[in-house]
């Protein structure tokens, strides 16, 4: 036989369950605030740390680059004269060119561990292009990589022996005719000025081997 309800037991009243439910309601709406901030934060510093590693990554490649600069000037690529080691005089498609060394070559292939590379921004990106050869010849296409976006300009100074810095490298002198003795002049120093849309301006001071 059924005992008998509790005279004094009742069940929830609507009025009760109406009130439960939207309590229920605004803590979920806060908890869910407070998650969406926590991931939109994450995404900010995963944005800023990914930007973090192409800036670093740019600049140590722009130093490793310069700071294994060799005297080795290349053969223009119709022949008619040669390039300097260091080439940034403003009138070719890359900004600056030069002669490197440290190719590492870990299959050993037949070829130098020298390399000409270059670098040019084209609409907002830092472009570093490299060759197969040093002498090339004019159909030759290289191999770009592009660094880093959202780039405003890139900017290089070049110490000369009696202390002046100048903009163009070589100074004013025609570097396409020159001889191959010539052509190997490099600077004492060369300042690196990366100007980024978020960062500013980056710069670097190197001293170069003479």
């Amino acid at each position: 036989m059924a005992r008998p309800a509790h005279p004094h037991q009742r069940g929830f009243t609507l009025l009760e369950l109406i009130v439960a439910v939207a309590i229920f309601a605004i803590v979920s709406a806060l908890a869910y605030a407070g998650l969406d901030a926590v991931i939109r934060q994450q995404a900010i510093v995963d944005v800023s740390t990914e930007r973090l590693r192409s800036v670093q990554y740019t600049m140590r490649r722009l130093m490793q680059d310069f700071a294994q600069i060799q005297p080795r000037p290349v053969r223009e690529e119709l022949g008619e004269g040669w390039k300097y080691a260091l080439l940034a005089d403003g009138r070719n498609l890359e900004q600056v060119e030069v002669t490197r060394a440290g190719w590492r070559n870990p299959l050993g292939r037949p070829r130098s561990s020298l390399q000409r590379v270059a670098y040019r921004v084209e609409d907002g990106v830092l472009i570093r292009s490299q060759w197969a050869v040093l002498d090339r010849m004019l159909e030759a296409e290289p191999s770009e990589l592009e660094l880093i976006d959202r780039v405003d300009d890139l900017r290089l100074r070049f110490l000369l022996p009696n202390g002046d810095w100048i903009e163009d490298w070589p100074d004013g002198r025609a570097a396409e005719t020159v001889g191959p003795d010539a052509a190997r002049s490099v600077p004492l120093a060369i300042e690196i000025v990366l100007e980024l849309e978020d960062w500013g301006e980056i710069t670097r001071l190197l001293e170069l081997p003479g």
